[in-house]
């Protein structure tokens, strides 16, 4: 595929997230009380330099991000491999397009530096029911690179959009997606690189009017995996299920923040994130924000994180946090646990002449495949089932 370069250039902004208002405040300028105050740009000089003080930085490795923070990035197109599908198309656009910018703003400086290096946008439009479309990046190198993604779902359209990312990488991306009035999408972010890859992308969605998002984050592979989704309940009866499953080896880096902002009325979220660790120095760190606006009566939302340690000298970071706003409210709550094997469930197994290893692999892949089994698509949900299945061969 090729694509003409453009000039365009960008300027520095402070809206809240997905772009729904405007602040007069810049970065370190007050505390930031409320989730959605959080200062954004697309203009990486407009904020500080990261020393990993910072509260989206503090639990992530800043000094093996730091190329994608605030080096040079290469934006052009890279290559990309998808089938023919009825009622999902393809493009690249230029980045002077209109749409781009419609459903976020970059909150941190590495978001920013790839959104003003990018040249061209990968865009996926869904306009069929039921289609399934996997968009597969594996021939990327170690440079460091901007990418920039915009899926969006025609009002009253249905698919499945698969970002299915393998091989070397140094990338920083940014990824929109743009759920249409009575609309139903899932969208799987699947990491499987390899374990030198560095991965940062910020993923924004904002969901239409009785629309229903179901984001599923997938991180397997990768030396560091930073993948941080937003979503906007921005009109009435809007949904989304975001869910999330990683395994992480020694070594690795392994990161979420998802944040859901309940705007308008009657709006529901549920956010389920599941994980593994195994081997010295494996980390994982998840954040949960949900915050529920003073105009959204009737929400209900719940958020949940559960981590399983596998063996001694791993580390998991688990918090949630929930902001309300408003009294009339359905329902809200949050929970976080990280734990060990339950033994109870292994005496269980081999009462019944199990052996203590396949008990253990039993054990841990009914933990994670509740999440995977969630995602509705047979072909992809066994693929993951049989990568879950050799990571837990190679922690045996």
């Amino acid at each position: 595929m090729s694509a003409v370069p453009t000039t365009t250039t960008d300027q520095a902004v402070a809206p809240n997230q997905h772009g729904l208002a405007q602040h007069s405040h810049g970065p370190g300028t007050a505390p930031v009380q409320t989730r959605s105050e959080r200062f954004a740009s697309t203009d990486p000089s407009a904020f500080p330099e990261v020393t990993g003080r910072e509260a989206e930085w503090k639990l992530s490795p800043v000094e093996r991000l730091r190329p994608l923070i605030d080096g040079e990035l290469d934006g052009s197109p890279y290559a990309v491999m998808y089938p023919e599908v009825e009622g999902i198309s393809v493009e690249w656009i230029g980045r002077d397009d209109a749409r781009i910018g419609s459903a976020g703003t970059p909150e941190d400086k590495a978001a920013a530096n790839a959104w003003a290096s990018f040249e061209h946008a990968l865009h996926i439009s869904v306009t069929g029911e039921g289609d399934v479309l996997t968009v597969t990046r594996n021939a990327l190198d170690e440079t460091p690179r901007a990418a920039h993604v915009l899926i969006e779902a025609a009002a009253q359209s249905s698919g499945l959009v698969v970002l299915d990312s393998q091989g070397a990488a140094q990338l920083s991306e940014n990824v929109e997606i743009i759920v249409g009035d009575d609309a139903q999408l899932t969208v799987v972010s699947l990491q499987e690189w390899n374990d030198e890859a560095i991965h940062l992308s910020s993923q924004f969605a904002t969901v239409g009017r009785n629309a229903k998002l179901k984001h599923i984050v997938v991180s397997l592979g990768g030396g560091v995996v930073r993948v941080n989704p937003s979503t906007a309940l921005a009109d009435e009866g809007a949904d989304v299920e975001a869910l999330g499953v990683y395994f992480a080896d020694a070594g690795q880096h392994l990161e979420q923040q998802v944040f859901v902002h309940h705007i308008a009325p009657h709006t529901v979220s549920r956010v389920t994130y599941k994980g593994a660790l195994n081997g010295a120095g494996a980390r994982t760190v998840w954040i949960g924000d949900v915050l529920i606006g003073r105009d959204a009566t009737g929400t209900d939302s719940y958020e949940q994180n559960r981590n399983l340690v596998l063996s001694e000298g791993t580390r998991a970071d688990s918090i949630p946090n929930l902001e309300i706003e408003t009294g009339d409210i359905a329902g809200a709550g949050h929970a976080s646990a990280t734990g060990r094997f339950d033994d109870e469930h292994l005496f269980y197994l081999q009462s019944r002449g199990i052996t203590e290893k396949e008990a253990r692999r039993l054990v841990v892949l009914g933990f994670l495949v509740e999440v995977v089994q969630r995602i509705g698509e047979p072909a992809l949900e066994a693929r993951l089932i049989e990568a879950l299945e050799n990571e837990l061969e190679g922690a045996a």
